[in-house]
């Protein structure tokens, strides 16, 4: 139902109707910071890269020959500007377990935003774990390289399809997955490198 949402959007918005357009922004803004936080684990880099996306998808709709596509086409554009915001910073992370990499009084945005919301913790020590655990989460996922890490988010965190993600990403679907695979493999080795756990956090599902 939200892919002929988006079609139908898509096609209005191609023939100028700037409700749809702005309609549409209003539907992903958020998907993709989250895609390009998850990223970059950096708030200003994200928004950035967010900005940029929605810029190039304005001037590039026309061009968009299958709506039904959208979905991927949005990624695609969202991938290589993350892509580019990082080859324009050159810069390095430091894996730090449980220092925030937010400036003070900031806080991540959760990763699950878009999920049903049926792991809601009964108190505020469960959630401080929740948050522990997906700050430990978003600086392992720097540690695997770019190919990996992206398909990882995509797939894992924004619910793709891997013949969705072989679009945006212009791969095979079988690379696709095998990007998948050793990106899960080496997440689990990161983690494990780091003694991180389900116990050692004291995380409860």
């Amino acid at each position: 139902m939200q892919m002929v949402h988006d079609e139908m959007l898509v096609n209005k918005a191609r023939n100028g109707d700037r409700k749809a357009f702005n309609h549409l922004v209003n539907l992903w803004n958020n998907r993709i910071y989250n895609f390009a936080y998850k990223y970059f684990n950096d708030h200003d880099l994200a928004m950035e890269a967010t900005q940029r996306t929605f810029i190039a998808v304005y001037k590039n709709l026309q061009k968009l020959e299958q709506p039904a596509r959208f979905r991927s086409w949005l990624y695609r554009i969202a991938s290589n500007n993350c892509h580019e915001e990082e080859r324009r910073n050159k810069r390095r992370w430091t894996v730090s377990l449980f220092k925030s990499s937010q400036k003070a009084g900031e806080e991540a945005p959760p990763w699950g935003k878009y999920e049903k919301d049926t792991n809601r913790f009964a108190n505020p020590d469960q959630q401080y774990q929740k948050t522990e655990l997906e700050q430990v989460l978003h600086r392992a996922l720097k540690e695997l390289s770019e190919e990996q890490r992206i398909v990882v988010i995509m797939k894992e965190y924004e619910g793709l399809k891997f013949k969705e993600i072989a679009e945006a990403l212009d791969i095979s679907e079988n690379t696709a997955k095998s990007r998948m695979y050793y990106g899960l493999n080496a997440l689990r080795k990161v983690l494990n490198k780091w003694n991180i756990n389900k116990e050692t956090i004291h995380y409860e599902s």
